[in-house]
């Protein structure tokens, strides 16, 4: 009883000072490059930080975070709707005191809801976001209009991509989309697997000049992660990178990477409510 008095006290204390959870919608614009291992290990760097961090996959079908986990998940997102599950009902526990949802499989569309049962989601999503610091969605690449809804409602969206020139262009058009939808949102550039830090950085400039040519939109560089082999090893062995090796060139980047992010954006507060408004928004083609 004791730890849930502490937990309610917590809540009623976050709610009274409006720390509402930041949400971060990650994206790419084509498969393959490294976007779902990037948020996975992202988020666990914050929870090592002593950060409060929800990781949502979202790639229904596809998903992969409990592979890259190496974990069989109990329940996932497709058994919250289809056995009219709670959201607390599926998040599962991972390393470093990270919670995330697993995507599982089965539906093609998952928010072909009935009203009630869908604003019965968004309450329940509201309930969570005085519980986390960070509620991270994983979004499939490509971008279908569920998607894309959750990237409109977040408060940041974090755009991955390698230096290969297709990758690059299959970014702008995602950064172009979005902010054909929402030009306020705030876009973090995440180049990946860079063969030096100079490449990394001539892809981000080229990538970002271009949008703020053609589109009128400044994107951030959130940071570049070396191509190293101890990611493949990783993998193979069903192990986040950043507990891997936490010595390997991707893990001392990624850390330094979540380190500048956090410090720079410790006084940034999320508006309350605000992302549950947006999503109730934009599902309904109501976008402000």
């Amino acid at each position: 009883m004791s730890d849930q008095a502490q937990k309610l006290r917590n809540m009623i204390s976050r709610i009274q000072n409006k720390e509402e959870a930041k949400t971060i919608a990650v994206v790419s614009g084509k498969g393959g490059v490294g976007k779902s291992n990037f948020a996975l290990n992202f988020a666990i760097k914050l929870s090592q930080q002593k950060k409060r961090v929800l990781l949502f996959d979202l790639d229904i079908g596809m998903g992969n975070i409990d592979i890259l986990l190496g974990l069989t998940p109990k329940k996932t997102i497709v058994n919250m709707f289809e056995e009219s599950l709670s959201i607390k009902d599926v998040i599962e526990k991972g390393p470093e005191s990270l919670s995330y949802v697993a995507a599982g499989s089965g539906l093609t569309e998952i928010f072909n809801l009935e009203h009630t049962a869908f604003a019965d989601f968004l309450q329940q999503l509201q309930n969570l976001m005085f519980d986390y610091d960070y509620i991270i969605f994983d979004m499939g690449a490509g971008m279908s209009v569920t998607h894309m809804n959750f990237v409109l409602a977040s408060q940041e969206c974090f755009v991955i991509t390698t230096t290969e020139p297709t990758s690059i262009m299959d970014a702008y058009s995602v950064i172009k989309f979005i902010c054909s939808r929402r030009k306020d949102i705030p876009l973090y550039l995440m180049i990946n697997r860079a063969t030096s830090e100079k490449d990394g950085r001539q892809a981000y400039h080229r990538l970002a000049m271009a949008v703020e040519q053609f589109l009128d939109k400044k994107v951030k560089l959130l940071g570049i992660l070396p191509d190293d082999r101890q990611v493949v090893q990783a993998v193979q062995r069903q192990t986040p990178f950043i507990l891997f090796n936490h010595r390997s060139n991707v893990s001392q980047s990624l850390s330094a990477i979540v380190k500048g992010y956090t410090g720079q954006s410790m006084n940034q507060k999320a508006e309350p409510f605000k992302f549950i408004s947006r999503l109730k928004a934009v599902f309904s083609r109501k976008v402000d």
